[in-house]
């Protein structure tokens, strides 16, 4: 009896306060109603007439098919319901007829005309326009339409309650042809799970080609080459090309035809890759005798007929399983016999062109020859090196090509070259676009000859242990940036830490098996991802992956818990939930220091709907956090989170100004340092008494610092407080600091300033000083738990 009179004067409250808001009020002059910015997706939109108000998501909403027989449409869009769920946690389903209030509307219009985006807007483009009744996604092709999709789906993932989307209109298209990606599998094989993620991957930022190096070799160094690798990643089922195929791995042509299928569901299309006469130590070690030296090398002899038809009959055997216009046959670095490499450039150039293809074929004719002449014209050439054969040589030459330049574009894994670490993001999103070349090889923007632009993962270092989610991690963090560039250029408007921030919360997209984000960090004083979490029931660590298409399902029923440890006592302030439609209506946080003891610290009732609600509360130290649910929303679903994040006070010097007194190269400028990104880093010039300070906008009461220092750091150092960037007070000193990377955490007496800086006195190293990030907090741990509340 008790229980339900409880339960009767809690939903008396809540039908009060609900009464209350919906009382009128006094009357007033009605404030005009603002108009919608333009969406924060990757890649930004080309043109944005916002509108007011918005369209939401309703129960009954559905995917309409506005479709014509032979569009392909309903292909294209197959798997867009799971996505809406995976990003929104509601089911749509896909209808044919007449759009009702609610639905979102794709159609397929040969017709649709946009001046602007001219021949791209026919091929790609879309317009976007959407009213408080309904979504329209229309374009001229079913890949147009599947690229509106991907619009929409970031949409609703970035917004708070994932189901709304603001009234206006776009029309968007790309800048250029080929936004593309290619993956050295040659020499490092990459499952098919990778693939297919990485194809899916692709289209979610809107690029359109994946190209497969499909066989390769390591280097010979000074061994000889029986000892060196060498992979040819295709298998098939004739006898005569048997044992080519790598036995560490290889795609057969069921592999083939899915990766086909999921790349035309994706918008992508695969460029595949049989390089030769160099890099041909596969083709060489299958058959000895159609190498130089007797086999003894990587190159392919061209004096022997039988080597250029072994070669097309390779070219015979596979090219029926691609669906690509184009076929890529490499032709790059063979460093010997000019005069047959002509006749083998053009013989197999036009042998792709008897199986139905267009050529492709790296640029490597300054190096082959003195000039272009006789040589077929007819193909695509990948501008890979200004030496081998630069833009302005092919510009000359009267090429079309793809902008794949090495120095800019090429990451080697781990190797202390070409980006071994991973491309930097920074200056392509602020320098770069693909007409960009180094060493004043510049084309114009638009350049008619001028496809696009690609970039390249090469596995070099073939003994080297590491991973293919080794390289998705190098890869991934530039995948957006590059995108951005490639479809509309600068069109983003904001600072590059601004869009890296929109990149880490779409994350990889949705659909992906194997692969997921790299982009885990947490926002600004968050404490909680990535830590360890338990449930009553469900999978707990998907509240807390930072995954934004992940969540916590508790099941069936009011009773359930989620609880994350963060390691160790942190200051607790704060606490944001964002609910999937399996909301919690009635909830408490709790507390404890050792899992046993539980305070609480807040409570929420009479909540309505899903979204996000954040709670604050004041500081208090715990190392674990837990919700508590007393009523769910929807009983039969239990309660259900995309995050549960856990902050303590913010970081103030994040995103603020931040100088120094030297950068020892522009990319490793100071800004990397309160950029939130750990991937970054600001390095100073190779000197001892160096400095960074940041601007935190106004004096600020400080306590705390933290130091994340790269390998070159600092031996003795201050942490140093100004009013006015001139005259300094030191908060802190540390001296004879140990050498190598490490996190100083630093404590100190209250002290006030605007700007706050690291002085380095003396280096660990003959480098100079390096730091991953530069944090500035306000407040110290100390808050006790006998503040918070009665314990239970």
């Amino acid at each position: 009896m008790e229980l339900q009179m409880r339960f009767y004067l809690i939903r008396l409250v809540c039908l009060l306060s609900l009464l209350a808001l919906a009382a009128p009020a006094a009357p007033a002059s009605a404030a005009p109603a603002s108009v919608n910015d333009k969406p924060a997706v990757v890649p930004a939109l080309q043109e944005w007439q916002g509108g007011t108000g918005s369209f939401e998501l309703r129960r009954h909403s559905r995917i309409v098919l506005a479709a014509k027989r032979g569009d392909r449409l309903r292909d294209q869009v197959t798997t867009l319901p799971d996505e809406i769920e995976q990003a929104t946690g509601r089911k749509l389903d896909i209808s044919p007829g007449s759009p009702r209030y609610g639905d979102i509307v794709l159609s397929v219009d040969p017709t649709l005309a946009e001046t602007k985006g001219g021949a791209r807007f026919k091929e790609e483009g879309y317009t976007f326009r959407v009213t408080d009744r309904n979504v329209w996604i229309t374009a001229r092709t079913a890949k147009g339409v599947y690229y509106g999709t991907r619009t929409l789906l970031q949409i609703l993932l970035l917004d708070d309650g994932r189901n709304s989307v603001p009234v206006g209109t776009a029309v968007d298209w790309p800048n250029y042809k080929v936004r593309g990606f290619m993956l050295d599998v040659g020499r490092r094989f990459f499952t098919a799970d990778f693939i297919r993620d990485y194809l899916r991957l692709m289209g979610w930022f809107k690029l359109n080609e994946l190209q497969l190096h499909l066989n390769d070799n390591g280097f010979k160094g000074d061994r000889p080459w029986s000892k060196v690798q060498a992979g040819f990643r295709l298998k098939t089922d004739n006898p005569e090309l048997a044992g080519l195929a790598s036995k560490d791995g290889a795609y057969d042509r069921r592999d083939w035809a899915s990766f086909e299928h999921t790349a035309a569901a994706s918008g992508v299309t695969i460029i595949p890759e049989i390089d030769s006469p160099a890099h041909s130590l596969a083709f060489i070690r299958f058959r000895p005798s159609l190498g130089l030296n007797n086999g003894e090398s990587d190159h392919l002899d061209l004096s022997k007929p039988e080597t250029t038809a072994f070669m097309k009959s390779v070219f015979k055997e596979f090219v029926p399983w691609f669906r690509s216009p184009d076929v890529h046959f490499g032709a790059d670095e063979y460093r010997v016999d000019k005069p047959r490499y002509k006749a083998y450039f053009n013989e197999m150039a036009a042998h792709v062109r008897a199986l139905g293809k267009h050529p492709r074929a790296w640029g490597s004719l300054s190096i082959m020859a003195p000039s272009a002449d006789g040589y077929d014209r007819d193909i695509t050439l990948n501008s890979w090196n200004n030496t081998w054969y630069g833009p302005q040589a092919i510009k000359r030459d009267g090429y079309s090509f793809i902008n794949t330049n090495d120095a800019l574009l090429y990451i080697v894994p781990f190797a202390n070259y070409y980006h071994g670490h991973g491309l930097d993001g920074k200056y392509l999103y602020d320098h770069w676009e693909p007409h960009v070349f180094p060493g004043g090889q510049s084309v114009a923007p638009g350049d008619p000859q001028l496809l696009g632009a690609m970039s390249a993962v090469w596995n070099d270092l073939t003994e080297a242990t590491y991973s293919e989610l080794d390289v998705h991690g190098l890869v991934e963090p530039t995948f957006g940036a590059l995108a951005q560039k490639m479809w509309s250029g600068t069109k983003s408007g904001v600072p590059y830490s601004t869009f890296l921030t929109t990149v880490r919360r779409l994350g990889v997209g949705t659909g992906l098996t194997k692969v997921a984000t790299t982009l885990v960090n947490a926002a600004n004083g968050e404490l909680s991802v990535g830590r360890p979490a338990t449930a009553s029931a469900g999978e707990a660590g998907a509240a807390f992956d930072g995954v934004s298409t992940t969540r916590w399902e508790s099941g069936p029923g009011d009773d359930a818990w989620l609880r994350v440890d963060l390691g160790r006592p942190e200051t607790i302030t704060k606490v944001k939930l964002d609910w999937a439609p399996a909301y919690g209506r009635d909830y408490k946080i709790q507390v404890s220091r050792n899992g046993k003891n539980w305070t609480t610290v807040a409570r929420r009732t009479c909540r309505e709907s899903a979204g996000s609600d954040t709670l604050t509360f004041d500081p208090v130290t715990a190392r674990h956090v837990r919700l508590t649910g007393i009523e769910a929303g929807r009983k039969r679903d239990g309660y259900s989170l995309w995050s549960m994040r856990v902050f303590d006070v913010p970081d103030l010097a994040l995103r603020q100004p931040t100088t120094a007194s030297s950068s020892e190269v522009p990319s490793l400028g100071p800004e990397n340092a309160t950029d939130g990104d750990a991937k970054t880093r600001w390095a100073s010039a190779y000197r001892d008494d160096e400095w960074i300070q940041v601007d935190l906008g106004r004096s600020r009461t400080v306590r705390r610092a933290l130091l994340d220092w790269e390998t070159a750091s600092a031996q003795d150092y201050d942490i140093q407080v100004s009013d006015d960037s001139v005259n300094w007070k030191t908060a802190a000193a540390v001296r004879s600091k140990p050498a190598g990377a490490r996190v100083d955490e630093l404590t100190f007496p209250p002290v006030s300033g605007r700007y706050v800086r690291m002085h380095g006195i003396r280096r660990t190293s003959s480098f100079g000083y390096s730091l991953k990030r530069f944090e500035v907090r306000a407040k110290s741990p100390g808050a006790d738990l006998r503040a918070a509340g009665k314990q239970r």
